[in-house]
């Protein structure tokens, strides 16, 4: 297979996120596989952006201990926080250049091996995900073509992760959709039922149930349920025409 026709399955790879069984975790995983079959890298790691102060990088990697504590320092300082941040390409001139910047990160990426280390966000307009590290044993720069590969590859990433989360929140709006819609119909039979139990108006049978409902703060289906499955009657406040009525 030639370097086009492998770069662009890659590409085709990274769009395939339509569907059920979609795994993120192998999907980033095979991002940073690709990454390391097609650019001039000796490693790579997407780190995610989540809930609290430092990044996150969820894919499986190699489990030499010295890229793991490489991978963690980057959560805290280096180029993958910063291009995060600032959604911009971070390539730090030399490594006398990353030590002054990221002391710490650079501390363990030469205990590691790696020369450099740059990043790249992962981004679509607005919306910035996280960003792409990618580390190199040797000292040489990567060439242009390969950056511009680079972020086209986090780019595609971004789409394909945006894509899941979407269909994702589709889906939870379409299951809370069907729950109001079931729980409505058990509303409305436990109106008719508590209507006809205790000879009110269907309205008059809603206020009691919604009454009670939110005097016990539980939920209105739930009382609902209890009317239909148990007998349950809660208390009904009739109108006073009805309760003052002549001879």
């Amino acid at each position: 297979m030639s370097r086009e026709q492998h770069i662009a399955r890659t590409f085709v790879e990274l769009a395939d996120t339509l569907v059920e069984d979609f795994d993120v975790i192998d999907f980033l995983h095979q991002m940073t596989v690709r990454c390391q079959e097609l650019l001039d890298v000796t490693a790579a790691a997407v780190f995610l952006a989540h809930p609290g102060p430092h990044l996150h990088s969820p894919a499986p990697c190699d489990p030499d201990p010295a890229l793991q504590r490489v991978l963690e320092a980057a959560r805290h300082q280096g180029p993958a926080v910063d291009a995060h941040r600032t959604a911009q390409l971070v390539t730090p001139s030399s490594p006398a250049d990353a030590a002054a910047r990221w002391p710490q990160f650079a501390h363990h990426l030469q205990r590691a091996g790696y020369a450099r280390a740059i990043a790249l966000p992962m981004r679509l307009r607005q919306n910035v995900l996280g960003s792409l590290l990618l580390l190199s044993a040797g000292d040489r720069p990567l060439k242009a073509d390969d950056l511009a590969l680079a972020q086209a590859l986090a780019d595609a990433a971004t789409i394909g992760l945006l894509q899941a989360r979407t269909i994702r929140q589709q889906h939870a709006v379409n299951e809370q959709l069907h729950t109001a819609l079931q729980s409505r119909i058990i509303i409305e039979q436990a109106k008719g039922i508590l209507a006809a139990r205790s000879n009110i108006t269907l309205n008059q049978a809603f206020d009691a149930l919604r009454h009670h409902a939110r005097h016990h703060q539980t939920l209105l289906s739930k009382v609902a349920h209890d009317v239909i499955d148990t007998g349950f009657t809660p208390a009904i406040t009739r109108p006073r025409t009805e309760t003052s009525g002549s001879e």
